[in-house]
């Protein structure tokens, strides 16, 4: 039934002002047109990420979007920390922390939030 269809991540945020300056500003997203207020979209490769205003925003504990980027992994982190991208560590079984890097064997994968705290995910594949 859904097999053939896309999916699009969808993320709470209290301050569309903040959102709108990380997406577009430090993840360089471009923005699409929309009609409702508290709405932004992005688009992100051929996917839509929608942002919307919510009172539950930040309340998520696990990762909200993920990005694979494969063989750019290195030249993205390191665009991103020069935007000012603050990534997150995580003690996870089977993983070593190098810099602000989660690598097992060929896995490389690194984490952010969003200004409401909303969990981001970026990974070589």
């Amino acid at each position: 039934m859904l097999a053939n269809r896309n999916v699009m991540a969808t993320i709470a945020v209290k301050d569309l002002a903040a959102a709108k300056k990380f997406y577009e500003g430090k993840l360089g997203l471009t923005p699409l047109e929309t009609t409702e207020e508290d709405v932004l979209t992005y688009q992100s490769g051929t996917a839509v990420l929608l942002v919307y205003v919510s009172d539950f925003a930040g309340t998520n504990k696990a990762t909200s979007a993920t990005w694979g980027v494969g063989d750019e992994f290195d030249s993205i982190m390191k665009a991103l920390k020069a935007k000012g991208v603050v990534f997150e560590h995580y003690d996870m079984p089977g993983m070593r922390l190098e810099g602000d890097v989660h690598v097992a064997g060929d896995f490389k994968g690194a984490w952010c939030k969003d200004p409401d705290g909303n969990i981001l995910h970026i990974l070589n594949q």
